[in-house]
């Protein structure tokens, strides 16, 4: 839901009743992942989209419906090979959506989503802290679309239990609060969307609960090293990644905002100063583009010892061979050595700082989905696939 977060933010602003889909779970070649959203308000608007357009008719029915009975409900989309016409994911792949009714009025859950759409659309509450969305994504009738907001510091808004006054009932559902904070948490720490399973007594026994955990943290960092032309358009192609782009360089006539409009920010420092006083964390990527041993090996030497996700290095197989002697005298190990992609990019043929661009953003999105890099065309592997769903920030593993 979050991906869509400042139009809902403006919807709740302005009052509007709506309902909003969301896909819980994602399995095969199902288009979108966990989190991604369909709203549709009371006059039919609709925003977002669950599957890319397989389902969608279906779903703002679903959305329609839930406005009209105030029940939240659980679906599930498949394919379907009997009936060309019927609902169904073309693709092969299977989708459970949770639709949930938010009209205005709503005193319980509204508040809770409005807060967690402000914290979205701001990248992080009013005080700029990130913050998770917890609902209960499948369950007991009853608890179904329940929500908390939880911040980094274990405080939250909202109650995932029934609204009953019963001292045994409030205890059941102070334990699942708890139990969803501490998964939130973890989860919110590592910037991840996800399901988790509880019981609904906040055990692990009992009636299961589905638990989706939704994000919401600024966005990644891209930090390009080396103020050049392959700087410029790998800036461009960071920001449509998403990424929040820095641009570094020690010399001040190349290192200008002018140069790269596309950029967060220009910074002009020695690159390995600059890293040494900058915050990165597991999603951060870091592109050097220097291919200058004095920038390099002293930038590098840095950055392999840091828990970012990627870290790449331009130039020729030659200048890779001298660059990784030169950090072997510099005390690294052959496992942070290992960790370096270098020559940086995928071998797409890349000629022009653009293509390269291409190439370089290509080998991010590889190494942080598990993709092999291979093509699709004749290739029996999945389309569809998050190494990082599976083992927790593991991307950075594909890297080392």
């Amino acid at each position: 839901m979050l991906d869509i977060a400042a139009e809902l933010h403006r919807w709740c602003e302005e009052g509007r009743d709506f309902a909003v889909a969301t896909v819980v779970t994602a399995v095969g070649s199902a288009p979108r992942q966990p989190g991604a959203a369909l709203a549709v308000d009371a006059a039919g608007t609709a925003i977002g989209s669950v599957s890319g357009g397989c389902v969608e008719g279906a779903v703002y029915d679903l959305c329609q419906d839930a406005l009209s009975t105030g029940q939240a409900v659980r679906e599930s989309f498949g394919y379907s090979d009997e009936d060309a016409f019927a609902v169904g994911l073309t693709c092969g792949g299977t989708i459970d959506i949770l639709v949930t009714p938010v009209p205005a009025d709503d005193t319980r859950l509204r508040p809770v989503l409005a807060a967690a759409l402000s914290a979205a659309a701001l990248s992080g509450d009013v005080d700029g802290r990130p913050a998770a969305l917890v609902r209960i994504a499948d369950g007991p009738p009853e608890l179904l679309g329940r929500a908390l907001l939880v911040r980094p510091d274990g405080s939250y808004e909202g109650s995932l239990g029934p609204a009953l006054d019963r001292t045994a009932a409030l205890d059941r559902t102070a334990a699942l609060d708890r139990t969803a904070v501490d998964e939130a948490r973890a989860l919110l720490e590592a910037g991840r969307t996800a399901t988790v399973e509880v019981g609904a007594d906040g055990g692990r026994c009992g009636e299961p609960v589905t638990l989706l955990v939704e994000s919401a943290v600024p966005p990644p960092r891209m930090i390009v090293f080396g103020a050049i032309d392959f700087a410029g358009a790998l800036a461009r192609i960071g920001k449509f990644l998403g990424y929040h782009v820095t641009v570094c360089d020690a010399r001040p006539v190349f290192a200008t905002a002018r140069r790269f409009p596309d950029a967060d920010e220009v910074v002009v420092e020695w690159p390995h100063r600059y890293l040494d006083a900058t915050e990165v964390d597991a999603r951060t990527v870091l592109c050097v583009l220097t291919h200058d041993a004095k920038f390099d090996i002293p930038l590098l030497e840095r950055a392999l010892r840091l828990p970012v996700g990627y870290v790449g290095a331009m130039g020729s197989r030659r200048t890779h061979e001298d660059r990784l002697r030169r950090l072997r005298e510099a005390g690294l190990g052959e496992s942070a050595l290992a960790r370096l992609r270098s020559p940086i990019g995928l071998d797409l043929g890349a000629r022009t700082p653009e293509e390269t661009a291409l190439s370089i953003a290509s080998e991010i999105v590889a190494a942080r989905r598990g993709g092999s890099g291979v093509p699709l065309t004749g290739a029996h592997i999945p389309i569809h696939h998050d190494l990082s769903t599976s083992v927790g920030m593991g991307w950075i593993g594909s890297v080392v």
